[in-house]
């Protein structure tokens, strides 16, 4: 079993930002369905957004100081959301899901190709893995290397990535305003974290104006990139072979 405590210390600091996680599950929303697999999922915050969109839930995460966290937090919701210590690597092969989310989690994993192929394997006909990331290997500041991420991303990054057996069905980019701000952390401050009335600041004032930009924009431009693939056919082999 792959356990391993991580190394940020952003979580509780952007659990606070509720215009934020209220804007990207409306844009993922029509990608959740059925057996969910959340891989990395921290705290668990990410469950209450979309759980409702979900039959059941599972909670994948290496870290158990984390996870008990998340099983304290989803107790009320009983036998619907359950909890996996590790990586997608400990999950036996005989799991199947409809959907396997990384949110803001992708950029932590060293070989993504690989676990991308991973993903796919565990889902069946149609499922889909849903990422959501940072965007532009041009904005990797200080914050980035302190919280453990490998790179950032662009759409042509995520589409180099696109598994065997599937199809990628979205790649858009969200919160075009909130390139300011990370431009100014990345040019000027250098700051390896935000502070609370930063975060404050982008949730309340940034984000709802990416809100209204982002679609006038064609969803081109953005601080953070989501991407979607389809399972093209049920993924014994592909699990198999990348295990």
């Amino acid at each position: 079993m792959s356990e391993r405590p991580y190394e940020g210390s952003e979580l509780e600091l952007f659990a606070q930002a509720t215009n934020w996680k209220a804007y990207w599950s409306r844009r993922l929303r029509p990608f959740v369905r059925g057996r969910v697999l959340e891989v990395g999922a921290g705290l668990g915050s990410n469950t209450e957004l979309l759980l409702d969109a979900a039959g059941h839930w599972t909670c994948l995460e290496p870290d158990g100081a984390l996870l008990a966290r998340a099983r304290a937090l989803h107790e009320r919701h009983g036998a619907r959301v359950a909890h996996l210590a590790g990586t997608l690597a400990d999950v036996g092969s005989e799991r199947r899901f409809d959907t396997l989310l990384y949110l803001d989690v992708l950029e932590h994993i060293a070989d993504d190709a690989a676990e991308l192929a991973r993903a796919v394997g565990c889902l069946d006909a149609g499922g889909r893995v849903v990422v959501l990331a940072p965007a532009h290997q041009a904005l990797y500041s200080p914050f980035d290397r302190a919280i453990g991420h490998h790179r950032r991303y662009d759409a042509r990054s995520l589409r180099a990535l696109t598994p065997a057996d599937a199809t990628l069905e979205r790649l858009e980019y969200l919160d075009s305003a909130g390139l300011a701000a990370s431009w100014a952390n990345r040019a000027l401050l250098r700051q390896s974290l935000p502070t609370l009335r930063q975060v404050r600041t982008w949730d309340r004032l940034f984000v709802p104006l990416s809100r209204l930009v982002d679609p006038c924009l064609g969803r081109r431009v953005g601080k953070s990139v989501l991407a979607v693939w389809r399972a093209q056919k049920g993924g014994v082999k592909a699990h198999t072979a990348t295990s």
